[in-house]
């Protein structure tokens, strides 16, 4: 039976070994892993999970859905009725009604490809609307499609195919020409964008061109040559004019928003909307309230933008004050309302609030949850994180990552490190720190229990729990740590400097770190140690140390490759290719 120091190092260990512990999910996560099996298992009756998407065909379809998808058998006397078919379709949503009927079309026109690519875009599908477009026989390429694929392409940054395809384009129109403008600014192409509207023909060049180059340049920054544009605008509507606000406030310059808006020739109800938001941005709240009170009518983001803004700058009763006053309350002033609760701990108000509301979305779950982990309620947070899965509400990452921080042991996080690979989300590199710093944390609990239990922890055991120390960025608590090893008649070896440095130098202390290894015994000095100093001056830019530590490094272990390879990464991270070129030929 293993007991004692020996169960306590090999327990700390093993926390502190993703590896090892990825390899206990299967065994650990039993009574959860139960309840969340069902709703992960597809039947006939409810719906299913899947990476692609949350909700499958389930009981629910609509009976409208399946009215079209006859339809779409159905036959039409000429390929205009078919067109018209089609496109009703797809205004109501229903792809694959349309798709049948474009594929059971005798005869297809130009206007026929078009609206099937368009319907796919519209309803978020492009990599079927690609696949079409390259499918569209010689002489059937209209410029509806070609234009629509511009701005898609565009849209997602693929600002290169974009343009092959606009310059392929027998004939341009306005809003192609503005689509690859709005990419260029999307992707901070600035002179591209610029370049290519001094191409565009003039009389191409509507409202909505020029507001998307003042929009463009405001967002990038460049707030004199947006007002340059909007000053050259041969046309002038209130969509620019809010344009030209919304870029000031995108800026911080609220001053110089209001002064435009207060020379408006006339108000809509989004430039109202967005000079109160930029106000209370500013924490403004006195002359938002006073524009909010002299509003000639408001819609729902309007009063929404308020409680958002108040909850924001910390004024929770006022922004509740507005909140029971709106007419009616959309989700994202439910969501503002709750989130203002969570964020000061108020969990009975916000739990309230969110057993009262209907519609919740992600962003609501992910709300409560998240409160739920921040007032250390674990129970809580698993509950209703079970709740919104039996909503059919598909967890992302943010709900994973709340779920994952209100964890208070081992259990705890292993249940939600399988729902994170079950998900699909163990690939990403915040899940992937948040999952590391978890298990850590659990480390050092299980450290901090070990002492309160009586048992003196060895040299083995330190080394673990200083790591973890390090790559929580617990600085503090390390260097406690250390300076403890000597109440536990412990000598520190060269691994236990290593970590201190290792701990110092990713804080940034980088020349506490180099105290620590100018005041080590000789005997304890070795290139693991200066290996972590010279990561440390890597990491924060202290590039006049790195050649003396890198020299000290390879002298004192000539014969390992480890230093050699170290000091070259530095060199080649930090662009000094002449010294990379001069260490390879040592």
């Amino acid at each position: 039976m293993i007991g004692g120091r020996a169960s306590w190092k090999l327990h700390v260990t093993a926390q502190n070994n993703i590896a090892v512990l990825q390899t206990c999910i299967s065994f650990l996560c039993n009574e959860k892993r139960r309840t969340l099996q069902a709703l992960y298992t597809p039947n006939a009756t409810a719906t299913s999970y899947s990476k692609s998407s949350i909700l499958s065909r389930s009981r629910f379809s609509s009976v409208s859905e399946r009215k079209d998808d006859s339809v779409a058998c159905v036959s039409f006397s000429s390929t205009y009725d078919y067109n018209v078919r089609m496109g009703e379709l797809g205004r109501r949503g229903n792809v694959s009604a349309a798709r049948k009927l474009f594929e059971s079309m005798p005869e297809r026109d130009k206007v026929s490809y078009a609206s099937m690519i368009s319907i796919y875009l519209k309803n978020d599908e492009f990599q079927k609307a690609e696949r079409l477009y390259y499918e569209i026989p010689d002489g059937m390429r209209s410029i509806v499609a070609d234009s629509a694929m511009v701005h898609a392409y565009a849209k997602a940054g693929r600002t290169d195919r974009a343009r092959e395809i606009f310059y392929e384009m027998p004939e341009r129109n306005a809003f192609s020409w503005t689509s690859l403008i709005s990419g260029y600014f999307k992707l901070g192409r600035v002179a591209d964008a610029l370049e290519l509207f001094g191409e565009m023909p003039e009389r191409e060049k509507n409202e909505i061109t020029w507001t998307n180059v003042v929009l463009g340049l405001g967002r990038n920054g460049l707030i004199d040559e947006a007002r340059s544009a909007f000053d050259r605008m041969p046309v002038k509507n209130v969509v620019a004019w809010t344009s030209m606000i919304k870029a000031y406030v995108e800026n911080h310059l609220v001053d110089e928003a209001l002064k435009l808006f207060h020379e408006m020739p006339q108000y809509n109800l989004y430039s109202w909307n967005i000079i109160i938001y930029g106000l209370l941005d500013e924490n403004r709240v006195n002359e938002a309230k006073e524009l909010f009170d002299s509003m000639p009518w408001r819609n729902t983001v309007s009063w929404t933008t308020m409680v958002t803004g108040l909850a924001r700058n910390g004024m929770v009763e006022l922004a509740r004050r507005y909140f029971d006053q709106m007419p009616n309350k959309d989700v994202s002033a439910w969501n503002a309302m709750i989130t203002a609760y969570t964020d000061e701990g108020r969990m009975c108000e916000a739990s309230e609030l969110f057993n009262l509301m209907s519609g919740r979305n992600i962003v609501t779950w992910n709300a409560i949850i998240d409160g739920y982990a921040k007032d250390r309620q674990e129970d809580e947070a698993f509950r209703h994180f079970i709740w919104m899965l039996h909503s059919c509400i598909r967890p992302n990452e943010t709900s994973l990552t709340s779920l994952l921080t209100s964890c208070r042991g081992l259990v705890g996080v292993l249940q939600v490190h399988g729902l994170v690979v079950r998900l699909g989300f163990d690939k990403e590199k915040a899940m992937a720190n948040t999952l590391i710093t978890m298990y850590l944390e659990v480390a050092l609990q299980a450290f901090a229990k070990m002492l309160r239990s009586g048992h003196t922890p060895d040299e083995i055991t330190l080394i673990g729990v200083l790591s973890a120390c390090s790559h929580a960025g617990l600085v503090k608590k390390g260097q406690m740590i250390f300076d403890s090893m000597a109440t536990y008649g412990l000598e520190p070896m060269p691994e236990h400097y290593s970590c201190l440095v290792d701990i110092l130098g990713r804080a940034g202390l980088v020349n506490e770190a180099m105290k620590v290894v100018r005041k080590m015994p000789p005997d304890k000095y070795d290139g693991a140690v200066l290996g972590a100093l010279l990561g440390a001056c890597r990491l924060h830019g202290n590039e006049g140390l790195v050649d003396h530590i890198g020299d000290e490094l390879i002298a004192l272990e000539p014969a390992s490759s480890g230093g050699y390879v170290l000091l070259a990464n530095v060199y080649a991270a930090s662009g000094k290719w002449d010294k990379f070129s001069e260490l390879r030929k040592k």
